[in-house]
């Protein structure tokens, strides 16, 4: 990826040195990483919106509406994924890095794969 909107979760308060969260709808705080020309430009925090009816719909919606184009998950459920699939939203699976730097640099070097059905969890269960 050289360019575009990264959202990581993240423990709280964010950012590159944050742990990386494994789990996509519980996270504290997502961090945005701007990329442009395959180096970080910028970065900001975005508290992840409270679990209502739809569970995290409202998560994904927001990540579309802030112009994400792709997220580092370490996990996810079916209805998220198929929401950021939905929004053209591409999900790389980075359960190996331990911090959001770690994450998305391993992105920028290519060397992330794209998350597969078989690693999605059930959601009968927490992380």
């Amino acid at each position: 990826m050289k360019q575009g909107r990264i959202a990581v979760p993240s423990v709280a308060p964010g950012g590159l040195d944050s742990e990386r969260s494994d789990h996509f709808g519980h996270c504290e705080v997502f961090t945005i990483v701007d990329v442009k020309d395959g180096n970080i430009e910028s970065v900001t925090t975005l508290p992840n919106p409270p679990h209502m009816q739809g569970g995290c719909m409202l998560t994904v919606n927001t990540l579309a509406q802030k112009g994400v184009e792709a997220v580092i998950v370490g996990g996810i459920g079916r209805g998220p994924l198929a929401g950021l699939r939905q929004s053209q939203i591409q999900i790389y699976f980075g359960g190996n890095a331990p911090r959001v730097r770690d994450a998305v640099e391993t992105l920028l070097q290519g060397k992330l794969p794209l998350l597969s059905d078989d690693q999605v969890c059930a959601g009968d269960h927490h992380h």
